[in-house]
């Protein structure tokens, strides 16, 4: 069998470790799927899970990397089917999520400075350049197999994030050199990054020293820590140092919720962020204080800050720092440790964040009862090993906000941009990835912008329960909330800000999915949801409620 450009770019994947891609086929992409059931075995595990729109395959390429944290891949088409997966790299990028995008190109023999051939864009790359660490351009058949290694070396280097690569139409069906690393015909080794160099001895003392002095330490762990594995170092740090662990939007799970020194979340409520108020010295890892754990920088600039970072411009953008620690957050966190023997003061600190636990459930149990019993139910309910992956809407907002994760990679938030509608499919890549359950949480509104994937679910039998929450406003909730926030005395209640909404359960049940609707978080819900995330098929729950934004809105801060 002759190797054609679709054969290499298959095979590099799949020595790559990828066992899933998403993809939607056309005209100018048709190759790699003749080229998929030419090769069958000889690219192992991997598989093409067709999606019916283009946002859907980045955002589920997006949420395969989160849960797996590995690469997540999307295979589009030239021009507008490449333009739709913008908003979803926007989200990957500020997510840190390593998504490689590749898309095919006008072919090499009719490139034009303008639009010309069917579907093309010019200079297509050079939409993507704001948006990814980097673009590449694949020049001829033979390159295939180094530029897609090359982007993918690039995706999963700390900061991780997307990458483009450009491959014109016509290489795919053209002849190409077999996938090798260029010496004697041998298959690429597996994915890994290049380690990082070592932090200077002096600084790391300098560090250690100022923990050991600090009366009130507090440690602030952020997405880069989660996806560094630095999990049991911090742990193990801060109860040597008798410290406080808070955790962003982005590293929930990090540390066990019974953990003596984590913290409730979140930040934004009065009594956790004190603990940021009494703070003598901040340990940052793996965090720049975006605006939404920060309230747009709101919050004052500790006495003494320590960051551990990869990413220098990233650890020094919003607060700066007074000691920078470059380097891997767990090796980093791990020498850190060395040498600090346990401070007193562990008892006691957890009798503080137990108290202020307590105070913060209580707050939510009188603010918004319905939350209570809605994120109660979740906990009671969902599968472990289950991963949860809220929307940007209300109920995903009380989620990122107050629900207790059990473990690393369990929740897939879409708070980089919060992008709506990246729920649903990016449900796809988690059950994909290997997740017990993938249980998206959405809203009437968000659940919309992607309903078709309801085909891609059932098609590829893919372990996912959505629950959507019907407030029944016929508005988008959030919007509502900033309406009467912004304009208490008049607010906007003109006919752009109504929706007419289907039927979800018939929607559901016309792609033959199964699908309920309840009243409330009660019982029933408790029975179906429990009943729904059990099941080998993909489903959908229809909740009839209503929720008031939480404390992590910016109209709530």
């Amino acid at each position: 069998m002759s190797i054609t450009g679709a054969h290499s770019l298959l095979r590099t994947l799949a020595e790559l470790g990828v066992e899933a891609a998403f993809a939607l086929p056309g005209t100018h992409s048709l190759p790699l799927w003749d080229a998929l059931d030419d090769l069958g075995g000889d690219v192992g595990s991997l598989r093409l899970l067709g999606v019916r729109h283009e946002p859907a395959a980045a955002h589920a390429a997006d949420g395969y990397a989160r849960v797996t944290g590995g690469l997540g891949v999307a295979v589009v088409t030239t021009g507008p089917g490449a333009l739709g997966t913008l908003r979803a790299l926007g989200e990957a990028a500020a997510s840190a999520s390593p998504v490689l995008l590749i898309a095919t190109e006008a072919p090499s023999t009719l490139r034009t400075p303008g639009p010309g051939s069917l579907a093309e864009h010019g200079d297509q790359r050079a939409f993507f350049a704001s948006l990814t660490k980097a673009t590449f351009a694949v020049e001829h058949p033979d390159d295939i197999a180094a530029v897609v290694r090359r982007a993918a070396e690039t995706a999963v280097r700390p900061r991780s994030g997307p990458v483009y690569v450009g491959v014109p139409a016509d290489f795919l069906g053209e002849s190409a050199e077999p996938v090798t690393d260029g010496t004697d015909g041998a298959a690429l080794p597996s994915l890994t990054a290049p380690p990082l160099s070592a932090v200077p001895a002096e600084d790391m003392e300098a560090a250690r020293a100022a923990l050991v002095e600090a009366r009130r330490p507090l440690i602030w762990a952020g997405g880069g820590a989660l996806r560094s594995g630095a999990g049991e170092a911090i742990g193990v740090l801060a109860e040597r140092l008798a410290a406080p662990i808070v955790t962003t939007f982005a590293a929930r799970g990090i540390v066990p919720p019974d953990h003596p020194c984590l913290a409730s979340n979140p930040v934004h409520a009065p009594e956790v962020g004190l603990l940021w108020d009494d703070a003598d010295v901040v340990l940052a890892i793996g965090t720049d204080f975006d605006g939404v754990m920060t309230r747009d920088g709101s919050m004052p600039q500790p006495p003494g800050l320590i960051a551990v970072n990869v990413d220098a411009e990233g650890a020094t953008k919003h607060y700066p720092p007074d000691l920078l620690l470059l380097g891997d957050a767990r090796e980093v966190v791990e020498e850190l440790s060395l040498g600090i023997l346990p401070k007193p003061g562990l008892d006691e600190l957890t009798r503080r964040l137990d108290d202020i636990e307590v105070r913060v459930r209580r707050r939510v149990r009188k603010e918004e009862p319905r939350a209570a019993e809605f994120l109660a139910a979740l906990k009671e309910t969902v599968p472990e090993g289950s991963v949860l992956v809220p929307d940007t809407c209300v109920a995903g907002y009380w989620i990122g906000s107050f629900y207790r994760v059990s473990g690393p990679r369990e929740l897939a938030l879409p708070l980089g941009r919060g992008t709506v509608g990246f729920g649903f499919p990016a449900s796809l890549g988690v059950a994909a990835g290997g997740a017990v359950r993938a249980v998206c949480v959405t809203s009437d509104g968000a659940f919309l912008t992607g309903c078709a994937e309801l085909a891609t679910a059932i098609q590829e039998k893919l372990p996912v329960t959505v629950v959507i929450v019907d407030d029944g406003l016929g508005r988008y909730a959030c919007t509502d909330s900033e309406q009467y926030a912004q304009y208490p005395a008049d607010p906007v209640t003109d006919p752009l800000t109504e929706l007419v909404t289907p039927d979800f359960v018939g929607l559901a049940k016309s792609f033959g999915v199964h699908a309920d609707r309840v009243d409330g978080f009660g019982r029933a819900f408790r029975r179906l949801l429990r009943e729904f995330t059990r099941s080998d098929e993909p489903n959908v729950l229809v909740v009839s409620a209503r929720l008031r934004p939480p404390r992590k809105t910016s109209t709530r801060w």
